[in-house]
């Protein structure tokens, strides 16, 4: 018989994680909380089951075909949101390990980061904040998801940091460690692979990129990562940031990448077309909100048309938009041509 005073498995954690993780770190043990007082799994950490609870949830697996930067790529290989998100898992979780932080919280504020971002990326998020009267930020929206959306509008009941870290990902300072990290991660991340999916694409060549860049952060994809981990690694886990020359390079290759990738018209050649399909569907719910099924008519009711049209809209992969556009606008005999 196992005496009372046995630890079970998550306790043993716990006891790990105070016993061996920096005091920067955040334990699970000492931030536990939730909206809604539940009990603690015999196996898991608070951070674990977070974790558990994105990976498993709806949101997380419509990533998979939510585009990154290139609408509706031709090829197996260039980035969706879903490839993305577990590129920034990785590397928090590299940075995290490494500065003995709570690797757990990293990877489940990761793995949560995009889940509200809508479809056609950054252009179907510009079109929402533009027509809804709520505005629309995609880490915004990636906390409502797990808030309201999810599980029938019960949300995941997350814990309060990793909501936290998942609504200052792209602006701000996250109240963690691990949250800061995410937000650096998530530009490390994105801006390497999307040089890798420029180059794919013919919107650049390897040579166009800044020698003053290069110089200082590598000649590849891989050379660039470990110079830009590094440095925030090294920086130690006291002022989550890069070396200051890092940093600069860092910033010189970001807007350089909006200057001739973001706003390239090859990288942008549907853009226009998937900003009309979002606006227009947005007004055909507007004037039909009785189409809307059932659960976002339930969120309808909560709140009002424009917050269940949004959270609707945002919700869909691209395939759905296109498929569900092709529903409500075109004949059917003509799409049969």
């Amino acid at each position: 018989m196992i005496g009372c005073d046995i630890l079970n498995v998550r306790e043993q954690t716990e006891n790990i994680e105070i016993n061996t993780l920096d005091k920067f770190a955040c334990t699970a043990i000492m931030h536990n909380k939730r909206s809604k007082a539940e009990e603690e799994c015999p196996y898991r950490t608070c951070f674990q089951r977070d974790r558990d609870r994105i990976l498993h949830s709806n949101a997380f697996q419509r990533l998979k075909h939510k585009t990154q930067v290139f609408l509706s790529p031709v090829g197996d290989h260039y980035r969706t949101r879903l490839t993305h998100t577990l590129e920034v898992s990785q590397v928090a979780r590299t940075i995290s390990r490494a500065l003995r932080l709570n690797e757990d919280l990293t990877e489940a504020i990761a793995l949560g980061h995009d889940l509200g971002h809508s479809p056609f990326g950054h252009s179907g998020e510009a079109v929402l904040n533009e027509i809804c009267p709520y505005g629309f930020k995609h880490y915004l929206q990636s906390v409502r998801v797990v808030e309201y959306i999810e599980n029938d509008g019960d949300g995941l009941n997350l814990t309060h940091v990793v909501k936290n870290g998942i609504a200052c990902h792209t602006n701000g300072i996250a109240s963690t460690k691990e949250g800061n990290i995410v937000r650096l991660a998530d530009k490390i991340a994105y801006i390497n692979h999307d040089i890798d999916d420029a180059i794919r694409a013919g919107v650049l060549q390897h040579s166009d990129l800044p020698h003053s860049v290069i110089d200082v952060l590598g000649d590849t994809k891989s050379k660039r990562i470990t110079t830009l981990v590094s440095s925030i690694i090294e920086n130690g886990a006291e002022n989550i940031g890069m070396h200051p020359h890092i940093q600069a390079a860092h910033d010189e290759l970001r807007s350089f990448l909006f200057a001739r990738v973001y706003v390239n018209s090859k990288a942008k050649t549907e853009e226009k077309k998937a900003k009309d399909l979002v606006k227009r569907m947005y007004m055909y719910f507007k004037k039909y909100p009785d189409k809307l099924p059932d659960e976002y008519k339930r969120i309808m009711q909560r709140y009002d048309e424009d917050r269940a049209i949004c959270d609707y809209i945002s919700g869909m992969s691209d395939g759905y938009a296109v498929d569900l556009y092709h529903e409500l606008f075109i004949p059917l005999s003509w799409s049969r041509r």
